[in-house]
């Protein structure tokens, strides 16, 4: 079975982005929600700081998606690999 390498990676890098703006949502809306989540992608995305307001959510869903979009890629070259075998 042939998989579209485009499709999984928009997909995948669309379902980060998604994820990661609705917990980031949410955490605004009941603080405790999704904090330790938030923290490690603090960790991980420079820039984001969850208490910093909007610009901050954009700048961690965009990370979310760029993220999203490497993963997405290198579950697409894995499961090509493995297909071939």
């Amino acid at each position: 079975m042939k998989i579209s390498m485009m499709s999984l990676i928009i997909a995948v890098a669309l379902f980060k982005a998604i994820c990661f703006l609705f917990i980031s949502l949410l955490n605004v809306l009941w603080p405790p929600y999704g904090g330790a989540y938030l923290g490690m992608m603090t960790s991980l995305y420079p820039g984001y700081d969850p208490v910093s307001g909007p610009v901050s959510i954009l700048i961690g869903t965009l990370y979310a998606l760029l993220s999203g979009a490497v993963a997405g890629a290198l579950l697409g070259w894995l499961l090509q690999w493995a297909s071939k075998k």
